[in-house]
């Protein structure tokens, strides 16, 4: 019996290991290269835009609501995008992140709540951007790391899924999604 506790005891561990480090990291860019609907930055975050998202707390509990408007602008491959967020708490944040997309597709990005430079690459329906971010005094300050995954729909929409981690560990989530501003 103690040892059918035991077996039973670690693949539980197994599993939580697998989902809290691995799953949503572990995505590969290369998966979307054959895809129809080609995401290039400089054309779909171009111009304005509007967004709606949720974050989740660590517990997986809905904790904000935003809406936000965006305004992409590019010369060649520099650009900037200007993001305007107004959440469900009557908070407002902007940022205004430089963009660079480098001759194979990676992307570079800068904005003042970043530390050092965001990296990502773009390839076929997918960007991938990963940075680490300082939160708001308000919000405690702390610095995270994100993984944002953007996917183009056949309609044009964006979708985007990011993960929130400190020390390794998921502490939140953002789902939204971003159209242009006809």
């Amino acid at each position: 019996m103690w040892i059918i506790l035991m077996l039973t005891a670690f693949c539980l561990l197994l599993i939580t290991v697998k989902f809290q480090f691995f799953a949503f990291k572990s995505q590969n860019i290369l998966r979307f290269k054959e895809e129809k609907n080609i995401f290039d930055i400089r054309d779909c975050l171009n111009g304005p835009m509007v967004a709606e998202g949720m974050i989740y707390g660590l517990s997986g509990n809905l904790v904000s609501t935003f809406i936000a408007s965006f305004e992409g602008s590019w010369k060649g491959n520099e650009g900037k995008l200007i993001e305007n967020f107004n959440f469900s708490s009557g908070k407002n944040q902007i940022r205004q992140w430089r963009l660079k997309v480098l001759g194979d597709g990676r992307i570079e990005g800068t904005a003042p709540d970043i530390i050092g430079k965001a990296n990502g690459q773009q390839m076929g329906s997918a960007v991938k951007l990963e940075y680490k971010l300082k939160l708001s005094q308000e919000l405690g300050g702390h610095e995270i790391n994100v993984i944002d995954w953007m996917h183009l729909m056949e309609n044009g929409t964006i979708i985007n899924r990011s993960e929130f981690r400190k020390f390794g560990v998921k502490v939140g989530e953002l789902v939204a999604t971003f159209r242009k501003n006809l």
